[in-house]
């Protein structure tokens, strides 16, 4: 698995276009573009913010305790897409 691809999830997820995740997390844009192709490393510090910024603490969890991400991500849609239908 690509974390950079887990990355770009998590952004879109939150509803962040590229320049709004770089100014909420005080990087350039490039940079961005770069953490999700997986031609940039991401930092630890950098890594909690993105996290927090995206409200996807949840996929900070999964990774601390070895789980896939990418599972967490597609059972939280899943969930909210099953609420979302129960209210409708």
């Amino acid at each position: 698995m690509q974390f950079g691809a887990v990355l770009r999830r998590m952004r879109k997820g939150a509803g962040l276009s590229q320049e709004e995740l770089a100014e909420k997390l005080h990087i350039a844009r490039s940079n961005i573009s770069k953490l999700e192709r997986d031609k940039m490393k991401l930092s630890a510090e950098d890594l909690i913010n993105w996290c927090r910024s995206t409200q996807a603490q949840d996929v900070l969890i999964a990774f601390v305790n070895g789980l896939d991400p990418v599972s967490i991500i597609d059972g939280m849609q899943m969930v909210g897409t099953i609420i979302l239908g129960g209210l409708l």
